[in-house]
């Protein structure tokens, strides 16, 4: 049995995770919240992630009743995220790899997100979205590669959710879009925003810029609540994903979309690809806010698959990329 140890921590969330066999053992992990009206700066959140990252490690150990020497490979997120957390991140790993005397491999976020996702949900060959704060994409598996389709050619659904949070000060805890989701469910009026899909790409901050302008008149006017700005804008990002998911799927004669990504965990955009995909006869997974949300064992389960396969990263080359495309990665673990 292959055991694998995976450290997450590319944005604010800092995770360790443990992966045996496809049975996850233990995924402990921190959230850095800031007041509301505030986003995470990349070096105060690694000075989280470095107050923290023992302590879960720790836990991760514990949870799943091993020792170092159980654990066969450490895996760690090489990017794409925010440089200082990643980099504290990296060192961790590093550090650990040496001390335990364990092959290291370097991870991609995205593909971790999509190996997890298929994992839980046993999701065959699915259309992924994948959706969180930084980004923003629709993939599908072809040829030893996961192939974007289209993606945001701005900001990301997560991003543009989580600073409409800061401009109404929503809080922060646990999160900006759970705390926007709750809020929506209370709205009753429809605003119309500007919606804005190109081909297969959408773009987000039009959408952000007219919202960020126009909430405080519309507010103080007394032309709609803060819910209905909040469900105005879930539907309308929404309705761009759904667009693009179903043109992927139609491309692609998919009968499977797999949602990933810390904005896949929101029941709306679950309903909303739920009827798209109930309409051309297709599947719908997805996975709640335990594997969803950035996670530890994420990491586990992709390094899980590439030291299955042979892949091995030498610790001159355990570098972090900050932009690190999801199609750059050869997949040597599928057919």
């Amino acid at each position: 049995m292959t055991v694998v140890i995976g450290f997450e921590g590319s944005a604010n969330k800092i995770g360790v995770g443990i992966i045996r066999d496809g049975e996850v053992l233990s995924n402990p992990r921190r959230t850095y919240i800031t007041p509301p009206g505030q986003g995470f700066m990349p070096s105060d959140t690694a000075r989280h992630h470095r107050a923290v990252i023992l302590t879960v490690l720790k836990e991760a150990l514990e949870q799943a009743r091993l020792k170092p020497a159980d654990i066969d490979c450490v895996a760690y997120t090489k990017g794409p995220g925010m440089g200082a957390p990643l980099v504290t991140v990296a060192l961790v790993a590093r550090t650990v790899a040496q001390l335990w005397g364990k092959p290291l491999l370097g991870v991609n976020h995205c593909i971790g997100h999509i190996e997890m996702g298929r994992l839980i949900t046993k999701a065959n060959n699915p259309t992924v979205l994948y959706v969180s704060g930084g980004n923003t994409q629709v993939i599908a598996y072809s040829e030893r590669r996961y192939r974007i389709f289209g993606e945001t050619i701005d900001i990301a659904v997560g991003n543009c959710l989580d600073r409409f949070a800061r401009v109404i000060k929503i809080s922060n805890d646990p999160s900006p879009g759970y705390n926007i989701e709750q809020m929506a469910k209370k709205g009753e009026q429809y605003v119309e925003l500007p919606y804005t899909v190109k081909g297969m790409d959408v773009s987000f901050s039009g959408i952000l810029s007219y919202i960020e302008e126009a909430a405080d008149k519309m507010l103080s006017s007394g032309r709609c609540t803060a819910e209905d700005l909040c469900f105005s804008l879930q539907e309308t990002l929404f309705s761009m994903l759904v667009e693009i998911t179903e043109r992927a799927m139609a491309h692609c004669g998919s009968q499977e979309v797999l949602i990933v990504g810390g904005v896949g965990c929101n029941l709306r955009l679950q309903e909303m690809m739920g009827v798209m995909c109930k309409e051309r006869g297709a599947k719908l997974f997805a996975t709640d806010e335990r594997f969803c949300i950035d996670n530890g064992a994420m990491i586990a389960q992709a390094g899980w698959e590439m030291f299955r396969s042979g892949q091995e990263t030498d610790l001159e080359d355990s570098w972090i990329t900050q932009r690190y495309r999801t199609d750059e990665v050869e997949v040597t673990w599928r057919d």
